[in-house]
C-alpha cells in the first residue's frame, strides 16, 4: 500500500481528549487488525504526517516511536517506516464519554485504564456536562466499538438523555456514576446512590455535627449535581433535628459560629476556606467544612479536610472488569465518611 492511502485510514479526531499521538498509533493498530496493512507496508513520513493530518511533528514521531517500541513498525534510515509485524493480540475498542475531567474524573479515568491494560483501544470524549455535545458525540459515534462507557452528568437538558442512550446496544453499555432513568434492557452500571449516600455518611458522622447548631449544603443553581443529594441531607437534618438550609452561592453566604458547610464544587471549596480565614474563624471549631468526593490533596489541605466519597478508584476497575470479563454487572459503589480535622 502507498503511503499516501496509508493516511486515509488514520483518524486524529480534534474533539477526543485521547492524545493526538495515541489516536495516531491506534489508527494504525486498527488498521493492521483489519487486514487493512499487513508487513512491509510503508507509512507516510513524519512530514506528510505532519502536513495532512495538521499535527505537529512531535506529535508524529511520539506515535510512531510507541508502535516502535512495541514492534509493530521499523524505520529503515533514508526509506521510511515500515510495517514489521502484524502478529499480536486484537485490542479490545472502547468509547469513553466523561461529562468533565477533574481530579476525582481522573482516578476512574486512571483506575479504567490501567485495569484495562495495553490490550484496548479507548477512544476518550468529554462533553463538558453540555447536552448538545453529548448527543453529537454519541450520533456520530462508530459502530464496531466492544463497550460504551458512559457518566452522565448535565447542567440542562438530561432529561432526554435516555432516549440518546438508549440507541446503545445495552449488551455493550457501562454507565459510571449516575443511573439514568428512562435507560431501559439489560446494561450494566456501576453507580453512586446519592440520596441514601449522603443520608449514611451524615448519619455517621452525627456525633461530631453535634457541637454545631446548623448545617449547610452549597447547591450551585447551574450545577450538575443531582437533586437527590439535597432529599438525602433534608431527611437527615429532620430526622436528627438539625438546623439545615441549601445554599446556592457560597461567595455571598453568610459564616456564622456553629455552623457546617457541605460543598460539592472544588471552587466553592476554595471560596469557602478563604472566606473562613479572612473571618478569622477557626476550621474545625469554630465552623466545619465536609467536602463531597475524596482527592488526594484533601488529605494534607490544612491538615485535612473531611469529605464523604465514594470510591472513585474501584469504580474504573469495576467497569474495566466488566469489559474483561463480557459480563453484566449492576453496582453501588461504596460511599464513605472520612472524618479529618475541619469537622
Amino acid at each position: 500500500m502507498k503511503s499516501n492511502d496509508v493516511i486515509n485510514l488514520i483518524r486524529v479526531d480534534e474533539y477526543s481528549a485521547t492524545p493526538k499521538y495515541l489516536q495516531l498509533s491506534d489508527s494504525i493498530l486498527e488498521a493492521i487488525e483489519d487486514g487493512k496493512l499487513v508487513k512491509d507496508d510503508i507509512l507516510p513520513s513524519i512530514n506528510e504526517l505532519s502536513y495532512v493530518l495538521e499535527i505537529s511533528r512531535d506529535t508524529a514521531e511520539k506515535g510512531y516511536k510507541y508502535l516502535k517500541k512495541k514492534g509493530v513498525i521499523v524505520s529503515v534510515p533514508g526509506k521510511g517506516y515500515y510495517i514489521a509485524q502484524t502478529d499480536f493480540k486484537k485490542k479490545i475498542k472502547i468509547f469513553l464519554l466523561f461529562n468533565k475531567l477533574s481530579v476525582h474524573k481522573k482516578i476512574i479515568y486512571d483506575s479504567f485504564a490501567e485495569a484495562l491494560g495495553e490490550h484496548a483501544l479507548i477512544d476518550f470524549y468529554i462533553y463538558n456536562n453540555d447536552f448538545k455535545i453529548f448527543k453529537r458525540l454519541i450520533q456520530n459515534k462508530r459502530t464496531d466499538y466492544s463497550h460504551y462507557v458512559i457518566i452522565p452528568h448535565f447542567v440542562e437538558g438530561g432529561e432526554d438523555a435516555a432516549q440518546i442512550i438508549n440507541t446503545l446496544p445495552k449488551d455493550k453499555l457501562i454507565l459510571i456514576d449516575k443511573k439514568v432513568q428512562g435507560v431501559n434492557g439489560h446494561y450494566s452500571a456501576i453507580y453512586e446512590n446519592f440520596e441514601k449516600d449522603i443520608y449514611r455518611a451524615l448519619t455517621e458522622a452525627k456525633e461530631v455535627l453535634t457541637k454545631y447548631h446548623t448545617l449547610k449544603l452549597i447547591f450551585p443553581k447551574r450545577g450538575y449535581f443531582p437533586k437527590e443529594i439535597i432529599y438525602g441531607f433534608t431527611r437527615f437534618c429532620q430526622q436528627f433535628a438539625f438546623n439545615h438550609q441549601v445554599v446556592n452561592d457560597v461567595k455571598t453566604e453568610p459564616i456564622m459560629v456553629g455552623e457546617v458547610f457541605i460543598n460539592l464544587m472544588e471552587d466553592d471549596l476554595v471560596v469557602l476556606i478563604e472566606r473562613i480565614i479572612s473571618s478569622d474563624l477557626k476550621m474545625g471549631v469554630d465552623v466545619g467544612v465536609i467536602s463531597y468526593n475524596e482527592t488526594p490533596l484533601k488529605k494534607f489541605l490544612l491538615n485535612g479536610i473531611t469529605t464523604i466519597s465514594t470510591d472513585f478508584q474501584l469504580m474504573g476497575t469495576l467497569a474495566a472488569e466488566i469489559v474483561k470479563n463480557q459480563r453484566h454487572q449492576d453496582q453501588e459503589a461504596p460511599f464513605y465518611f472520612t472524618l479529618r480535622p475541619s469537622l
